[in-house]
């Protein structure tokens, strides 16, 4: 019997395999225009309630924790599709303000209690920081009890002991706890390292990953009362530190005299890029809506009731984006500097709030809730 060769028959196959098409050039793969008339959607869970904490891990793309204001503290390991309660009946409050995975080992996560993002209606505490070993399934408390709000956690690139807490404090009252807080040793003990005053809580904290002696540190003066909530004073402002925390300088040089509520991020892709969102100080509209870049050719825009976005290119800060809302003491909920060439900056409101006006660059997502600043500002010389 005839046999076809082996190598020969395999030959043949591999002419019968059609070529994979190529792409054109520069030309997309898919059309940009197929997914204008998509929109976000929420992809739960469903019994956390509001969220001001999130965090992914970076050595697994599909991992995310998220802290709830009223049930605890949520994990997905399939991008959202499912998510779990890690945190039923270990913690003894339910309301996150912050969420931390340690780079070096994604199996310690630090949580930080009690929301920061003040509201009219009703603001729950937390009882300071528990820490994970173990990705999530169990947790230990690690002290802070007296902090009350927690607004961010930022840990050691190398090293995840070494963990940085803003404490932004309690809402109601006067509180000695707020502050930036220090541990070196994953939270079994802490070093109170920044200070302002007993009204004035972090309502921030950032750091170079680069070179994460580098730290920087946002600050706001606030009070909620039954019938307000009391945003901006002398207590606002910026502060960085270049040994780690062990002190540090105030940034004044450009910034307004009196703010309201404060948030900054430092550009992971680019350190020299820092975004800053600077709230205006005190109950009046504002005098003017601004589409302008640079600060001082809008002297009167302070003190205003309304908020605006700043950048640091190279030590120098310029005005970006003035939004015309007025209840940004707890609207405006934070800053994440997230773009490849450090340019681009996410700002996090409530719905609604943010108008439509602003500066070139600007551009509206998720219906209000997001506004992306993109490659708009130029470094100076």
């Amino acid at each position: 019997m005839f046999r076809t060769p082996r190598l020969l028959w395999f030959a043949l196959v591999l002419v019968g395999i059609p070529k994979p098409a190529r792409t054109q050039g520069t030309e997309p793969v898919v059309d940009p225009s197929v997914f204008q008339e998509m929109e976000w959607r929420s992809i739960g869970p469903f019994r956390g309630g509001r969220s001001v904490a999130s965090v992914g891990v970076a050595s697994e793309p599909m991992t995310y924790y998220m802290g709830t204001v009223g049930g605890g503290v949520w994990k997905t390991t399939d991008a959202g599709i499912t998510w779990d309660n890690v945190s039923d009946g270990q913690l003894a409050t339910s309301s996150v303000g912050a969420i931390a995975v340690a780079e070096s080992d994604p199996n310690v996560v630090y949580v930080g209690m009690g929301e920061h993002a003040i509201r009219g209606v009703m603001t729950s505490h937390g009882d300071g920081v528990y820490r994970s070993t173990d990705a999530g399934r169990t947790w230990t408390h690690a002290g802070l009890d007296r902090t009350r709000a927690i607004s961010r956690i930022r840990v050691h690139p190398a090293n995840p002991d070494l963990v940085y807490v803003a404490a932004q404090g309690a809402p109601y009252g006067a509180n000695e706890e707020r502050g930036i807080y220090r541990s070196e040793d994953g939270g079994g003990t802490w070093e109170k390292i920044l200070y302002v005053d007993e009204n004035s809580g972090a309502s921030d904290l950032s750091m170079d990953m680069s070179n994460p002696r580098i730290l920087y540190a946002a600050f706001w003066e606030h009070r909620r009362l039954p019938w307000q909530v009391q945003s901006g004073g002398p207590g606002s402002g910026f502060w960085k530190s270049t040994d780690g925390g062990d002190t540090w300088n105030r940034i004044e040089n450009g910034m307004p005299e009196l703010m309201g509520k404060t948030s900054i991020d430092v550009s992971r892709a680019n350190p020299d890029r820092v975004f800053a969102i600077v709230g205006g100080f005190g109950d009046a509209p504002h005098s003017r809506v601004a589409d302008y870049l640079n600060y001082e050719e809008i002297p009167d825009l302070f003190p205003t009731g309304g908020s605006s976005l700043w950048s640091s290119p190279l030590r120098r800060w310029t005005i970006a984006f003035q939004p015309t809302y007025r209840q940004e003491g707890w609207a405006l909920a934070a800053i994440a500097a997230r773009d490849h060439a450090g340019s681009r900056a996410a700002v996090f409101a409530m719905a609604g709030e943010m108008g439509h006006e602003g500066a070139e660059g600007f551009r509206a997502g998720l219906k209000g809730k997001l506004r992306i600043v993109q490659e708009i500002f130029q470094d100076s010389t």
